[in-house]
């Protein structure tokens, strides 16, 4: 393990995590995004983690990147509809953060590993049977809303260009 390369990679991580949700470009903020998201892969495979760091590289960086550009190729960008998006989302921040910070606080008590003292984490074969097996379901509807997200996209772009 090199916890050096991994405390690097994660502090880079969350400097482009931080840029990216405060910069006013759409590209710029998703360019920094996927910084972040190779940065992360980096310090999973630094901490030994070669599947975790795959599946990071492969299904964030790579599909969810691919996702965030055919939203920004299709939604309408303007300034007109920049400054309708800030005056909606003027405080709207709070509550996602305060989530966020409620969701994070088990991570940090599952860091201490197992009581046998052991270190906790999930490797290939219990992933798959996590995700294929109890929640086939839960992993299967998360598929079929981003398809749905997907199609509202593109459906409420083209509601502007064709004049309906």
């Amino acid at each position: 393990m090199s916890w050096g390369l991994a405390i690097w990679a994660s502090a880079l991580a969350l400097a482009a995590a931080a840029l990216a949700v405060t910069r006013d470009s759409v590209v710029h903020a998703l360019l920094l995004l996927l910084a972040a998201l190779v940065a992360l892969g980096v310090a999973f495979f630094a901490l030994a983690s070669p599947f975790a760091g795959a599946i990071q590289l492969l299904i964030y960086a790579g599909a969810v990147v691919a996702v965030f550009v055919f939203v920004i190729m299709t939604v309408e960008a303007g300034p007109e509809a920049r400054a309708r998006e800030r005056a909606l989302l003027s405080g709207a921040w709070r509550w996602p953060a305060v989530v966020a910070v409620l969701a994070f606080l088990p991570m940090l008590v599952g860091l201490g590993g197992t009581a046998d003292g052991t270190p906790g984490g999930v490797g290939a074969a219990d992933l798959g049977l996590l995700m294929f097996g109890e929640w086939a379901v839960a992993t299967e509807l998360v598929s079929l809303l981003l398809i749905a997200g997907m199609i509202g996209v593109r459906a409420l772009s083209r509601k502007g260009r064709d004049g309906e």
